[in-house]
């Protein structure tokens, strides 16, 4: 028999043996065959066959064949052949520390524990959301001067950059990162340079502010350091619009010429005068008027003057001061075709004029630009009389005119006749610029003829303050302390060398959306990397410093949208990028330096246009993955100042947005950057209020659970707009109570005793509900009322906050206190006592008022071609909404539509519309007001029917019961439950039974 039928241990693995004579090794006959599989150790332990006797055997077999065979004894050793050797310490193999070394670790895991859609090594994952330069782009100033900038204020400019969508903001940003960066400019496709979110790019429209901070040369070459920020133009997104404005001191207002004064605009000229910002206006898109809609000069000039007005109209309507008129002879307007590149002012045209024909007085001339204002070529003198009916207005003839012979020039593809026009003009161009196309030519030609935007930069110097003219308003305007304090002193002088105060108004992810910096205006004192500062969020106070943590600077940049400029410290009147304190940050805070000592105050949260009124119910589809879906909802929380994330009492996990386009783009940021899950939407519903229409049928009270205290409520509508001011802030809990009384005695005729005797306005302190101490001094112990004030207040605030109707705020109710009865010991009339029985007895008195739904209602502006109003009408019929007023734009083919639509309804109603007028509309829609469902939403004999859309007055029923039900609340909206039995039996003794149903 041969060696092959053993393996290398020395155990038999060949045929069946048919006796022990045929075998070539001989085997003790006392010693039991080994197991398959048994190695040398197996056989070491054996007590009956000697060991030696084998190990003759092997070598002798080893010498025959020349082979080598090596026997592994137990732990590595051969030791003692009669030892027995448990099982669990044999060792057959090396261990891993014996292979690798001690210093290696070593893993040992199941095959089936990695799932098959996971592959062995995962490729690395490239997590950029953002589109970023790679290093440093080159600009046509020294960054080192910009920084040496920072540290005079007065030499400083905070700008936003707001319009309507679609009327150029971007492209203004444009312009001016091309004539200070040396890029390369893409006639197919915008550059957008400011725009840089993932989204942004996608979708063609700026969904998030877009900072930029440059360096720009005036007419006279004084530089000033403008920090800009582009702002959103759609309705959806006017939040990022409210931070922006509370950082900067004015407001370039974009306005496309042929569009003229759309809802964005308006939007934006409100916010500004509340803001008290000043306002500069640039009409946009001028070379439509010649390419599009081919006006002559003369009608050209009579659509700008009428945009112009529009502008100023609703300025006046607002604020009726003079002061704040947009005019081109004042300087304040500028004329500019974003997309070409080029723009002007009156002053800088005369001044091209001064510079051809001889030198003149250009703000002279530039006076007599604009206006009726006309020139008479054969006398050469400038008259308000036109001598003949043909006669050109002077801006016409001298602007105008030659702007229309320069793109007719271009446009006619004439090289040689167009090199010559601008030869005369003193202008030289390579020759192989006229072998360009027709729109890089055109861009061309006019970046020559206009140069760099001198003029919109003399307009921002001029009108705009800087950060140390503009502090006194913005800190008397914002900041929430006392204005005679040292820190208020420092605020108000904007001083780099007083106590260290920032407003952090927003937050910014990184380009992999791992973390947020910090985006806000250093309001006093200088902040320097390293720097140990206090942040105090929205809810922090003297009395409740809870909102107040401790935190580092780690890093102060310049956001350039596309790159970060890192600096060592930033002075008083810069906006700056701040990394290492957004931990606590929500949505705004006040960061102040740490070795400050007195008495410590925030600025105050930003006051929104619209509300979050659209909202939907998130949840993972793998349970497991709940944890990456609280955290991403947290992020997005972050980074979209107006979205509003809860849980319901049911578990549902809700967002409120402010439309369809907002609440997209936050649950791709959800699924996408944040959590990187797969997630479930419910349908939009939407965000409901609860209100009365008449007084409390009876006095409702309610007595605390322990028998000792009684408290007597009324409810009853407020009057129309007293809900708006309190939300406006235009009456607030701050002012004295002779102030507060003074307000409602003289706008709403209130009763001087009753408006000096306001408690609260709920369920926040800027609520739209107020409650009222209509108590009388001989009827009540006034002190014991007072000390369950805070109580009842706090009743008052939860109940407002969650209705009884189906758990939705309360809006525009008063509630009065009558009388109550209360204990003499404190023991009696404590907080866990007072607080629920003044929630319920407001909840009595509520259903006991006539109680009605409402709904929020957007306010739609449509613009469409003439012969697709009657689609719009159709299509908004059929949604419940209706339209206000549809006018002609003048100097354009287009009609505006103004309409109110209910959220509820108007989900889809933009792809609805474009699809009923083949795309020729668009719309855009934000929350107006909020209005009464038809119906009564307690009337218990309404019959509604599964899968039938309710109508008519059934549908305030349909609403609260669908929202309770999918809240958990049963179907059962009784007053009685929260009714004393003693008022339960009198009211049923009365005949008045349908009360309590």
């Amino acid at each position: 028999m041969s060696t092959e039928d053993y393996d290398e241990f020395g155990n038999y693995i060949g045929g069946d043996l048919e006796s022990d004579d045929e075998s070539d090794i001989d085997v003790a006959p006392a010693a039991p065959a080994p197991a398959y599989g048994a190695g040398p150790s197996a056989q070491a332990s054996s007590s009956y066959a000697p060991l030696e006797g084998l190990e003759d055997e092997d070598e002798d077999m080893a010498e025959d064949t020349g082979m080598e065979m090596t026997l592994h004894g137990v732990d590595g050793q051969l030791g003692d052949t009669n030892q027995v050797v448990l099982h669990e310490d044999k060792t057959y193999y090396p261990s891993a520390s014996e292979v690798y070394g001690e210093d290696v670790e070593t893993m040992v895991q199941e095959e089936d524990l990695q799932p098959l859609s996971e592959p062995i090594i995962a490729p690395v994952k490239n997590r950029s959301f953002t589109v970023q330069e790679k290093g440093l782009p080159t600009t046509r100033f020294d960054r080192n001067f910009m920084i040496d900038l920072m540290a005079y204020p007065s030499m400083i400019r905070n700008v936003m950059v707001g319009g309507h969508i679609h009327h150029g903001k971007t492209a203004l940003m444009d312009m001016l990162v091309f004539e200070t960066h040396q890029l390369t400019w893409n006639a197919d496709e915008p550059t957008r340079y400011t725009d840089t979110h993932t989204l942004t790019r996608s979708r063609g429209i700026s969904i998030k502010d877009g900072p930029m901070s440059l360096v720009l040369p005036n007419s006279k070459g004084k530089s000033s350091l403008v920090n800009f920020i582009d702002t959103p133009g759609h309705a959806n997104f006017v939040d990022e619009v409210a931070c922006a404005a509370r950082l900067v001191d004015g407001v370039i207002v974009v306005v496309d010429v042929v569009e003229g004064v759309m809802h964005g605009t308006e939007q934006i000229i409100r916010h500004a005068l509340q803001e008290r910002l000043k306002m500069v206006l640039v009409v946009n898109k001028m070379d439509r008027l010649i390419l599009e809609l081919r006006l002559p000069p003369s009608e050209a000039f009579f659509k700008i003057k009428h945009t112009i007005e529009e502008v100023n109209s609703f300025i006046a309507s607002i604020d009726n001061d003079d002061s704040l008129r947009l005019s081109p002879e004042r300087g304040n307007v500028a004329f500019a075709s974003t997309q070409m590149g080029w723009s002007f002012t009156l002053r800088t045209f005369a001044s091209m004029y001064a510079d051809t024909f001889g030198k003149f007085n250009i703000d002279d001339f530039a006076a007599r630009l604009w206006g009726n204002i006309f020139f008479d070529e054969q006398r050469r003198k400038f008259t308000r009389k036109a001598a003949d009916v043909e006669s050109p207005r002077s801006f016409v003839h001298f602007i105008l005119e030659p702007l229309y012979k320069l793109y007719t020039q271009v446009l006619s593809a004439d090289s040689a006749t167009l090199k010559d026009t601008l030869g005369e003009m003193g202008i030289t161009l390579k020759s192989a610029v006229y072998k360009m196309d027709t729109r890089p030519l055109l861009k061309v030609v006019l970046e020559a003829f206009f140069g760099s935007s001198l003029g919109l930069v003399d307009m921002i110097t001029e009108f705009i303050p800087s950060p140390v003219d503009n502090a006194e308003q913005k800190v008397r305007s914002t900041y929430t302390g006392p204005l005679k304090t040292d820190i208020a002193d420092s605020l108000l002088k904007c001083d780099p060398e007083g106590p260290t105060v920032i407003h952090i108004t927003k937050l910014f992810h990184t380009t992999d959306a791992q973390e947020f910096r910090a985006f806000g205006r250093v309001m006093s004192g200088t902040v320097r990397v390293g720097q140990p500062v206090k942040v105090l969020g929205e809810g922090y106070s003297l009395e409740d410093e809870e909102d107040m943590v401790n935190a580092t600077v780690d890093a102060i940049m310049l956001d350039e949208s596309r790159y970060t400029v890192d600096v060592e410290r930033a002075g008083a009147g810069n906006i700056v990028l701040l990394s290492g304190v957004d931990a606590s940050i929500t949505k705004t805070a006040t960061i102040v330096a740490r070795d400050i000592e007195d008495d410590l105050y925030i600025f105050k949260p930003i006051r929104h246009m619209t509300q979050s009124v659209l909202k939907i119910a998130v949840e993972p589809i793998a349970p497991s993955e709940l944890p990456k879906m609280l955290d991403g909802l947290r992020k997005v929380n972050k980074s979209y100042p107006l979205l509003v994330t809860k849980v319901e009492e049911s578990g549902e996990h809700i967002i409120l947005g402010t439309g369809e386009l907002y609440l997209d783009c936050v649950l791709h940021d959800l699924r996408r950057l944040f959590s990187e899950i797969e997630i479930k939407v419910s349908d939009p519903v939407t965000k409901f209020c609860e209100t009365v229409v008449e007084t409390s049928a009876l006095k409702c009270y309610a007595e605390t659970p322990n028998k000792k205290n009684k408290i007597t409520m009324i409810s009853e509508p407020l009057e129309s707009g007293i809900a708006n001011d309190i939300e406006a802030g235009r009456v607030t809990m701050q002012m004295t109570n002779k102030e507060r009384g003074k307000f409602f005695e003289s706008n709403y005729q209130w009763d001087l005793l009753a408006s000096r005797n306001i408690w609260a306005f709920g369920p926040e302190d800027n609520g739209p509900n107020i409650l009222v101490n209509d108590t009388l001094p001989s009827e009540v112990d006034t002190k014991l009322l007072t000390s369950v004030r805070e109580s009842v207040k706090q009743g008052f605030q939860w109940g407002t906050r969650e209705g009884p109707l189906c758990d939705e705020p309360i809006r525009g109710v008063k509630f009065r206190v009558l009388d109550a009865s209360l204990a003499d010991e404190p023991i009696y009339r404590g907080g866990g006592q007072i607080i629920p029985t003044a929630r319920r007895v407001c909840y009595s008195s509520f259903l006991l008022a006539t109680p009605r739904l409402l709904e929020p209602m957007y306010y739609v502006e449509v613009q469409a071609p003439a012969d697709c109003v009657a689609a719009v009408y159709t299509v908004l019929s059929r949604r419940r909404g209706h339209v206000t007023r549809d006018l002609p734009k003048p100097g354009s083919p287009l009609y505006t539509v103004k309409a109110f639509i209910p959220v509820l309804d108007a989900n889809g109603f933009e792809t609805d519309l474009r699809t009923a007028t083949l795309g020729q509309a668009f719309c855009q829609m934000t929350f107006d007001h909020w209005q009464t469902v038809p119906g009564d939403p307690t009337d218990t004999s309404i019959q509604l029917r599964p899968l039938e859309p309710a109508t008519g007055q059934s549908l305030a029923r349909d609403l609260v019961l669908k929202t309770r039900r999918r809240k958990g609340l049963s179907d059962s909206i009784a007053v009685s439950k929260y009714l004393e039995d003693e008022t339960i039996i009198a009211i049923s003794a009365s005949g008045n039974a349908d009360l309590l149903s």
